[in-house]
């Protein structure tokens, strides 16, 4: 039985898109930890957003990025999406409703990463099918931008793990409590 683990940078403040503002905090220790994640997953679980701007990245950064990229345009992805038609770049479109189609991949074996995604994040988080959330904090208040957490969401979870990076990201690991 796999579980689905969600990898999301934030600010202090919550904002999660465009996270430009992380760069100056990425560091050797990060990417090793990123490296991990990946290494541990055995597809990824994406909304559309996402899919379509890491499928328009990630193939040309392969070689710069070693393993990272190699596993990154490798591995399979289960995409949400009711707008797109064609799959591409080893992705599946999932079908029907995306709840019952994600608590059927957990009975299959393999662990699903999901990065991004803040819709679908948020959406599992409803549904209750996120096994795990490992959140990167980065030292920054950006005052304005879209929230990893749509307002109303509400979750009880329980923190398992924490650490800082040299550069002052908190990495916080929870599960549902």
């Amino acid at each position: 039985m796999g579980k689905v683990v969600a990898v999301e940078y934030t600010t202090l403040d919550g904002v999660f898109e465009e996270p430009a503002w992380s760069g100056p905090y990425f560091n050797d220790e990060l990417s090793a930890w990123q490296a991990r994640n990946l290494e541990e997953a055995d597809a990824l679980l994406l909304g559309r957003k996402t899919y379509e701007g890491f499928k328009a990245a990630w193939p040309q950064m392969e070689a710069e990025t070693g393993f990272f990229g190699v596993k990154m345009n490798s591995m399979p992805k289960h995409v949400a999406t009711t707008s797109l038609t064609e799959a591409e770049w080893n992705a599946t479109f999932i079908q029907g409703e995306v709840a019952d189609a994600v608590a059927k991949l957990k009975t299959e074996p393999g662990n699903l990463l999901i990065n991004g995604s803040a819709s679908l994040v948020n959406y599992l988080t409803k549904h209750n099918l996120i096994d795990e959330y490992r959140i990167m904090i980065f030292p920054v208040v950006q005052g304005e931008g879209r929230k990893l957490w749509d307002d109303g969401t509400k979750i009880a979870l329980k923190l398992t793990d924490t650490w800082k990076t040299a550069t002052g990201v908190e990495v916080v690991t929870y599960i549902p409590a």
